[in-house]
């Protein structure tokens, strides 16, 4: 039976688990107040240090779910996430709207990937 392990663990949630090679992220955010760039880099950052962590990186990413606040922001979101994907390795992916945790958070990002 494979283990699962936890890491960054808190009474409500663990930021990184992971289960054979398989490594699944909490959903990462950037620093409140900053625009739809700005916190967009602040969460993928964020995934490559979780990722790093875990023993992967974002060239094994498996799917990636993004939650916009609000999808005016779409395009100015995927300019960072286009040039933040390494070329061939791009995940499945999802996008949609949410109203997310905090008011002034304007992206979240959930990740998936193997070790």
């Amino acid at each position: 039976m494979e283990r699962i392990e936890r890491a960054r663990t808190s009474a409500r949630m663990s930021q990184i688990v992971t289960h054979g090679n398989t490594v699944y992220l909490a959903g990462q955010v950037g620093e409140p107040h900053h625009d739809i760039t700005e916190q967009t880099r602040d969460a993928l950052a964020q995934i490559d240090m979780l990722l790093e962590e875990a023993g992967s990186s974002r060239e094994k990413l498996l799917q990636v779910t993004i939650w916009l606040a609000n999808m005016s922001d779409f395009a100015a979101m995927n300019e960072v996430w286009d040039a933040w994907v390494p070329t061939g390795h791009a995940p499945a992916r999802a996008c949609g709207e949410a109203k997310l945790a905090d008011p002034a958070l304007l992206v979240e990002v959930i990740a998936c990937a193997s070790r």
